[in-house]
């Protein structure tokens, strides 16, 4: 998003090299987008087997446009090109991933003490906010928003606060793969400065927060006001090429809230 101020901050890389600028979000910022994801509800009535075949076209153009991503990753983190090719590898394999859940997180059914058994249905939490880390800036991105995409969420996500690009370059390939407007939103700036506006926001329902342990412990303080559902990290790393520390389950629950329905039978 351009940012309503008009204002932008200097992107290097660790050896100092600039490589551009990217726009400093507001408080403006932030509601405009959480309006925009508040209203692209077309994505969240959206069938799980339509929000699969968007995101197994974004995986597909993003791995036909692969080396500019690689290019665009050595050029900010100062990776090896073998490092740089093995995390945007990893970011189309997770989108791959999520695209194929997108249809298959079913609920459940339980029994009960009483004549009837409960429906634990599966429903998305609305509007989620993401706050991302500056570590793997592309493949932490994908591997946050992705599975809330895949449930039928409506995003609103902060970037690496260091290396935005990667993901500012990555919304093209959103704009062009079908993705409807409103349902992924980027604002880019300070994260923890964004995270507090996010998190005081009536209208964002969870959010999740990946940061130092201070931004963490103030994200879970300003959602108890609101309700709001958190997931944060409280400082601690993850890392994000392995599979068991960054996708499934434990992602694919929290993206989605579970309605319970009670259907009574018999005498």
């Amino acid at each position: 998003m351009r940012p309503d101020g008009g204002t932008s901050y200097p992107v290097r890389s660790p050896s100092g090299r600039h490589l551009g600028e990217a726009g400093w979000g507001s408080r403006k910022d932030v509601r405009d987008a959480v309006e925009a994801a508040r209203k692209a509800t077309g994505w969240t009535k959206a069938s799980g087997h339509a929000r699969a075949q968007v995101l197994y076209f974004l995986a597909e153009n993003l791995d036909a446009d692969a080396d500019r991503f690689v290019d665009r990753l050595r050029g900010l983190t100062d990776a090896s090109e073998a490092a740089a090719r093995r995390e945007v590898d990893a970011s189309v394999r997770r989108l791959f991933t999520y695209a194929a859940w997108a249809d298959k997180l079913d609920g459940a059914v339980k029994g009960v003490p009483v004549r009837g058994v409960v429906l634990g249905m599966h429903e998305p939490w609305g509007v989620a906010a993401v706050s991302c880390p500056d570590e793997a800036p592309l493949l932490a991105f994908v591997s946050l928003v992705a599975p809330l995409l895949s449930q039928g969420n409506r995003v609103v996500a902060t970037p690496s606060p260091r290396w935005p690009l990667a993901v500012t370059d990555l919304v093209h390939l959103v704009e062009a793969s079908d993705v409807p407007a409103g349902a992924l939103n980027v604002v880019t700036g300070d994260r923890d400065a964004l995270a507090k506006t996010l998190a005081d926001h009536d209208e964002v329902a969870c959010h999740w927060y990946v940061g130092g342990a201070e931004g963490s412990a103030e994200v879970e303080r300003r959602s108890a006001g609101n309700l709001k559902v958190t997931w944060v990290n409280r400082g601690r790393r993850r890392d994000w090429f392995d599979p068991a520390q960054a996708e499934g389950d434990a992602f694919l629950r929290r993206a989605v809230q579970v309605k319970s329905v009670w259907v009574p039978y018999g005498a």
